[in-house]
């Protein structure tokens, strides 16, 4: 795992080797262990490497073929490499080292930008063709890990994290007002966006050539959920353990010493149950827990660490962790309200001090429709024959006056949430479940010029458009595939890349494997969620496996008590820095909506911790990257 970058000058002006060494430098994080440049007149490639695989100097990057005319910079792991390396030694290719970063280079050079099809892994490079004189950069299937650039006049620039691009001078640092506006509803900037006016992201199972300064983009791969499986039940068990199990094992090849989060939720427990009967020794499992009971899922992580007799160890995050949000700003390059990064970096940094490979149990979510909006909404569906729209408003009004309906745990909570939406179509009750600020709140938030500079998108049609171009039959599907295009590479997998990266920590996903992920997909999705149950098919597969009260208890997320937070220990640091004279005069927000929202939430009269949240990390991004030299 690593960081990588790169500029290139179309009009043949050398590439600044200083530069280059600052843009490696901000990524030193992403690869404590080396460093290595590529420097050839108007082109240049920066590397920073974290050693896993072929920790000898023979795997140094930029990496060029047996006669130099081809460069590579990369940041990932294949997990096929070992045969693709013998099928390419055996048609005559050389290599000099173990690595699977040689294994790239040889592939293009036998199947050109056809290679990609090949790879079985995450991952993020860049080639540079000499002959050609063009520049080849990917991105894995579901986006993994991540790769931004920007394109201006004579220059193309490159990184894996955006402050690497801002240290080019020719930059200037201006925000994206329609990026933000997507953020406020998504709480990350979607792809291709990112916060800053001209930098963008490289969607996940893209592909890019730049030649002649001119880019063209591919999209070489795409999840179907058709045609749909006829196995039986019992079959299916056996084939999701068999195929999870083969994708867990391929991931446990490393020259370093690996373990596994361990939330104590279905799918990560699942991850270390099978890691446990592939190992030679106990797995080393890492958790997070809470003081405040209801976000606390330490022992049902106890449970399955006893279970497989793992080596546990465990870290409860207190208010004073916030003292790290100055730190969470910055590694996240541009505003993230993912609040569950708190706990994902502090994970990762307590494996750190024993283990540089760690896997998870991301995605298995969106691929067995794991989150209860899945149900709610299937729900609501079918409420709609018995229950008329008057009816469920009149009943939305009496829950409001409920005093303790304003609590995100509480059941009258959660049904006020569910009415409000009831009347709306499924596609857009997913979306405003999903969402952060809905249209009608922004309406009130807004200043009347920051509503005219982003008139012009409708943040929902982003969602929308998935659903759209979905190979589905069914509605379930097609939210499913909405996830995998938007909520898990924008959200949950930056979360966790950013995270473990700025501890030096490799993060490996079986759940995502794009073998495993393709057979998931075809699976009949009311074998997924079967009445109110999510992930039906994968606890049946897992009983007898894991404990029945890891596989039955009701799903809690890794949530974060920032409600508390908020009324207690980060209520001034809130009030004073989102409306501070800085804030206001941005111009994006009414001073006295966003009091509202503070003062709502610190007298209890009802529940704005993600909203502001959102607001907050805004704020702190635009005075550390825009005001500042972040």
């Amino acid at each position: 795992m690593c960081g990588i970058c790169g500029k290139i000058n179309f009009n043949n002006k050398p590439v600044d080797e200083t530069l280059l060494k600052k843009m490696t430098s901000c990524l030193s994080h992403r690869g404590p262990d080396d460093e290595g440049i590529y420097l050839k007149k108007n082109v240049g490639l920066g590397h920073r490497r974290l050693s896993i695989i072929d920790l000898s100097p023979l795997a140094h990057q930029p990496m060029t073929n047996e006669n130099g005319t081809l460069w590579i910079v990369y940041n990932g792991e294949i997990y096929n490499f070992i045969e693709l390396r013998d099928d390419l030694i055996k048609k005559g290719h050389i290599f000099r080292s173990r690595s699977d970063t040689e294994t790239i280079i040889h592939l293009y050079e036998e199947h050109g930008i056809e290679c990609l099809k090949y790879l079985r892994g995450m991952f993020a490079f860049a080639i540079w063709d000499e002959n050609k004189r063009s520049l080849f950069l990917a991105r894995d299937r579901v986006g993994k890990k991540p790769l931004y650039y920007f394109h201006y006049q004579n220059t193309f620039v490159f990184a894996s994290e955006i402050k690497s691009i801002l240290q080019d001078c020719n930059f200037l640092r201006k925000p994206d007002y329609i990026a933000i506006h997507h953020y406020l509803t998504y709480q990350d900037v979607p792809s291709p966006w990112t916060a800053f006016e001209g930098i963008k992201k490289l969607p996940p199972a893209h592909s890019l050539t730049l030649a002649n300064g001119k880019i063209e983009l591919n999209r070489y791969w795409k999840l179907s959920y058709l045609p749909k499986l006829s196995l039986s039940e019992e079959d299916l068990k056996n084939e999701i353990i068999a195929r999870l199990r083969e994708a867990v094992r391929i991931r446990l090849i490393s020259d370093v010493p690996l373990g596994a989060f361990l939330s104590g939720g279905v799918d990560s427990s699942a991850t270390v149950a099978l890691m446990s009967g592939l190992m030679s020794e106990p797995v080393k499992t890492f958790s997070i827990g809470f003081k405040e009971e209801a976000y606390n899922e330490l022992r049902y992580a106890r449970m399955v660490a006893e279970r497989f007799k793992t080596d546990h160890t465990e870290f409860i995050v207190e208010p004073k962790a916030l003292e790290v949000i100055d730190k969470l700003v910055w590694h996240y390059n541009e505003p993230f309200a993912d609040s569950s990064a708190i706990p994902t970096y502090y994970v990762s940094k307590l494996a750190r001090e024993q283990v540089t490979v760690i896997l998870n149990g991301d995605g298995g979510d969106e691929n067995f429709a794991g989150y209860g909006r899945y149900a709610a909404n299937k729900l609501s569906g079918r409420l709609h024959r018995f229950l008329p729209v008057f009816a469920a408003n009149s009943l939305g009004a009496l829950i409001q006056a409920f005093p303790h309906g304003k609590n995100p745990d509480n059941f009258f909570w959660r049904l006020k949430r569910f009415l409000q939406e009831y009347t709306k179509s499924p596609e857009m009750r997913n979306a405003h479940w999903l969402c952060h600020f809905t249209t009608e709140m922004k309406n009130e938030l807004y200043t009347d010029d920051f509503s005219l500079r982003v008139s012009s998108s409708d943040s929902f049609d982003l969602i929308f458009d998935k659903y759209r171009e979905a190979e589905a039959d069914d509605f379930l599907d097609r939210t499913l595939y909405a996830d995998v295009m938007m909520y898990l590479p924008d959200d949950l997998l930056v979360k966790v890349d950013v995270a473990s990266m700025a501890n030096s920590l490799e993060a490996r996903s079986p759940f995502l494997d794009h073998q495993f992920m393709e057979f998931i997909a075809r699976i009949p999705s009311e074998l997924k969620l079967r009445g109110k149950t999510t992930k039906y098919i994968l606890k049946e597969a897992l009983k007898g496996i894991l404990p029945d009260e890891v596989l039955f208890r009701e799903k809690m997320g890794f949530g974060v008590p920032i409600d508390h937070w908020f009324r207690n220990e980060l209520k001034e640091m809130a009030y004073d820095t989102l409306l501070s004279d800085r804030a206001v005069q941005r111009g994006y927000f009414k001073k006295e909506a966003v009091k509202k929202i503070l003062d709502e939430h610190t007298s209890n009269r009802w529940n704005w911790q993600n909203h502001i949240w959102n607001l907050l990390m805004l704020e702190l991004w635009q005075v550390m990257f825009i005001d500042g030299n972040g």
